[in-house]
C-alpha cells in the first residue's frame, strides 16, 4: 500500500513554507487552502495572518509569491482581490498524482495514523415484531459507516443491539406454553426469504393471540406476569421457550437484512438480554458511588440541566420502584462491557434523533461513574424520521407503519422495470435484468438515505429513487456502466498515463476531483458523515458525464497516447466509483 498525498495537500505544503520563508516571525501559518472556481486552489490565509501582524495583505502575498517557484507542480500563481492566492496545478502534477493513486490497490487513500477500536451499534430491530420503514436508517447508516471506518483501518466491533428482553415475552412465552404447537417452524428448505416470512407470520399470529388472551383474561395476565419474574430469574423451562422466540426471529431479521444485501453476522447481534447478568452490579456501583440515588423507591440519576415541563428534574431511572431494569440499566451495562470488555476507544450508536436526551444522560451517568474515560468518545450519530411524499410521518392509506420487506420489494419491482426498459436494448438476459434490478433497487433506498445528512429527516419517494437523472445512486450505477461498456469496445486499446499530454478543462475537473477521493473519506469517517461520500460519488458521476461528452475517448484526435490517457482516466473513474459504492453497501453492476 502507497499513500499518496493529493494535489491539494502538496500545494497547501508549499504555501505554508513559502509563507514561513517570507515571514519567519508568522510561525507555522495555515494557508486555509480550498478548491476555486477562479483557478484550481485559493489560499485565502495570508488575509488574516497580514491583519495579525499588521501588515498590507497583497504586499505579504507578493512576498509569498517570490518564494514559490512555478515548475513540477504549479505551473501559475497569482494575487488576487485584497491578498487571495490563485493557483493552478500543472497537467502534469495532475496526471502524475492520478498514476500513482492508479498503481496502489487503496487508490492511494492513506489509514488513518492514530486508529483505535470503535464498537458501533446499529440495526436493531424487536424480537417477535415485524421490521418497519423506521428500522431502515439504523442498519442502512450503521452499515456504511462499518465498511468507511474500518477502511480507513479502524478496528470495528458490530454490535446489534436487539430487543429481546421485556414483560412483553411473559405474554408470549405463556401462550406458547398453553398452546405449546403454536411456533413450529417448518420450512428449513425454503428460500430465506421465504423461511422469513412464514417465521414473521408465525409470530405475527401469536403474537396477536397472546395479546387477545392478556387483554381478556384476568387469569392469564397474572400467570403471564409471573412468567416474567420467571424469565429474569433464568428459569430454564421459561427460557428455553424465550429462546425459541429469538431463533424464530432470527430467520425472520437475518432474510429482511439478506433483502438490503447486508451481512449481518450472529457473533454480533448481543440484544439487551445479553447484558442481564451485569445489570444488578451496574446499579450497585452507581448506588455506592453516589452517582445515583433514590427516589421514590427508583434508583435515579439527576442533572442540573434537565427538567420536566413543570420545571422540576427529570432524571434517569436505572432501575424502578418495583425491582425491574429500566433500558438505562442496560445500555450502562452495555457501556462497561464495551469499554472494559471489548477495548473501546469510541463507541458510536446509530439510533433515533428522538432518543437523543436519553444518550446525552446515558453517557454524562457513565462518565461520573468513570466508566466512560477522557481517553474514549460515545457519539450518538442521530438519525431524522423517514417521510412519505407529503412530508408526514410515513404510513400506509390504511395509518399503519409500512412494512420494510414491501418497501423493498416495490423499490426493486421499480427498479427491474427501469433496467428492462434500457436493457433490452444492450442485450441483457432475463438473469441480468433480475440481478440488476435487485442492485438497483436496493441501492436506490440505500442512497436516498445516504446522501441526505443523516440529521435530517428525508422523504422516501420511489419515483425520485430509481430516476435516471438527478442525485441518485442510478445515476452513478449508470455512469459506472458506461465506462466498463467503452473497455468492452477498446479492442487493443490499454489505459497508460501520459503526463506530457496537455488536459481538456473536461479532464482536469475529472482528475483534480478524483484526487479528492481519500480527503473526502477521512472527512467522511471523522465526522461519522457518508451523505459526504455519497455527494463526492454524484459528483464524480456528473464530471465524468461531462468528460464523455466533451472528449472522445476511442476516437480521440490525440493518437493512440491521447486513447490510452483518456482510457486511464476512464479506469480510474471506475475504480473510485466502484470502491465509494461499495463503502455505502451499493453495489455497481457491469452492463445496464
Amino acid at each position: 500500500m502507497t499513500a499518496v498525498p493529493s494535489l491539494a495537500a502538496t500545494v497547501n505544503q508549499r504555501v505554508a513554507d513559502a509563507l514561513s520563508a517570507a515571514l519567519p516571525e508568522a510561525g507555522a501559518a495555515d494557508p486555509l487552502l480550498r478548491r476555486s472556481d477562479r483557478a484550481d486552489f485559493q489560499a485565502n490565509g495570508l488575509l488574516a495572518l497580514a491583519k495579525k501582524l499588521k501588515g498590507n495583505p497583497r504586499e505579504l502575498a507578493s512576498q509569498v509569491v517570490g518564494q514559490l517557484a512555478a515548475g513540477d507542480v504549479i505551473k501559475e500563481i497569482e494575487v488576487s482581490g485584497p491578498g487571495f492566492l490563485n493557483i493552478t496545478v500543472s497537467d502534469e502534477a495532475i496526471v502524475r498524482t492520478l498514476a500513482a493513486r492508479a498503481a496502489d490497490d487503496r487508490l492511494g487513500v492513506p489509514y488513518a495514523e492514530n486508529p483505535g477500536t470503535t464498537v458501533i451499534d446499529y440495526a436493531q430491530p424487536n424480537v417477535a415484531k415485524e421490521m418497519h420503514v423506521g428500522h431502515l436508517r439504523s442498519a442502512v447508516i450503521g452499515a456504511a459507516m462499518v465498511e468507511i471506518l474500518e477502511f480507513t483501518g479502524e478496528k470495528v466491533v458490530r454490535r446489534h443491539h436487539i430487543g429481546d428482553w421485556g414483560t412483553q415475552f411473559g405474554m408470549l412465552i405463556q401462550y406458547l406454553i398453553e398452546h405449546p404447537h403454536e411456533l413450529d417452524h417448518k420450512s428449513d428448505d425454503a428460500s430465506a426469504e421465504d423461511s422469513g416470512e412464514e417465521a414473521m407470520s408465525n409470530l405475527n399470529r401469536l403474537y396477536k393471540a397472546s395479546r387477545a388472551l392478556f387483554d381478556s383474561d384476568e387469569e392469564f395476565k397474572e400467570r403471564a406476569r409471573r412468567r416474567v419474574v420467571d424469565l429474569q430469574a433464568g428459569d430454564e423451562q421459561t427460557l428455553a421457550l424465550w429462546q425459541r422466540f429469538v431463533d424464530e426471529s432470527k430467520v425472520y431479521f437475518y432474510s429482511v437484512f439478506n433483502k438490503l444485501d447486508m451481512d449481518i453476522r450472529d457473533a454480533d447481534v448481543v440484544g439487551e438480554s445479553g447484558y442481564n447478568a451485569m445489570l444488578e452490579e451496574t446499579c450497585r456501583l452507581l448506588e455506592e458511588s453516589g452517582v445515583a440515588v433514590r427516589s421514590d423507591g427508583a434508583l435515579c440519576v439527576f442533572f442540573d440541566d434537565v427538567k420536566g415541563p413543570d420545571g422540576n428534574p427529570t432524571p434517569l431511572i436505572v432501575k424502578k420502584s418495583n425491582g425491574g431494569y429500566g433500558y438505562a440499566a442496560t445500555d450502562l451495562s452495555a457501556v462497561r462491557d464495551r469499554v472494559q470488555g471489548l477495548g473501546a476507544s469510541t463507541l458510536l450508536y446509530v439510533v433515533d434523533a428522538r432518543q437523543s436526551l436519553h444518550f446525552k444522560m446515558v453517557f454524562e451517568t457513565a462518565r461520573r461513574a468513570g466508566w466512560l474515560g477522557e481517553d474514549v468518545a460515545a457519539v450518538q450519530l442521530a438519525f431524522g424520521t423517514v417521510l412519505g411524499k407529503d412530508g408526514k410521518p410515513f404510513k400506509t392509506r390504511e395509518g399503519e407503519t409500512v412494512r420494510l420487506v414491501d418497501l423493498l420489494d416495490e423499490a426493486v419491482d421499480r427498479a427491474t422495470a427501469v433496467v428492462r426498459e434500457k436493457g433490452e436494448n444492450i442485450g441483457l438476459t432475463e438473469q441480468e435484468i433480475t440481478e440488476n434490478g435487485f442492485q438497483v433497487g436496493i441501492g436506490a433506498v440505500k442512497y436516498a438515505d445516504l446522501s441526505t445528512s443523516a440529521s435530517r429527516d428525508y422523504k422516501f419517494d420511489l419515483d425520485q429513487m430509481v430516476s435516471l437523472n438527478g442525485d441518485t445512486s442510478v445515476y452513478i450505477q449508470y455512469a459506472y456502466a458506461r465506462v466498463r461498456s467503452i473497455f468492452r469496445r477498446a479492442g487493443d486499446a490499454a489505459p497508460k498515463a501520459h503526463p506530457e499530454l496537455e488536459l481538456a478543462p473536461a479532464e482536469r475537473a475529472l482528475g483534480l476531483h478524483l484526487d479528492q477521493f481519500g480527503e473526502v473519506l477521512a472527512e467522511a469517517a471523522a465526522g461519522y458523515e457518508p451523505h459526504k461520500l455519497a455527494a463526492y460519488l454524484y459528483q464524480l458521476a456528473s464530471l465524468y458525464t461531462t468528460f464523455y461528452d466533451q472528449c472522445p475517448v476511442l476516437k480521440a484526435e490525440g493518437g493512440s497516447e491521447q486513447v490510452e490517457n483518456r482510457l486511464f482516466l476512464c479506469e480510474l473513474t471506475a475504480r473510485t466509483l466502484h470502491r465509494g459504492m461499495a463503502l455505502l453497501g451499493i453495489r455497481t453492476p457491469e452492463r445496464l
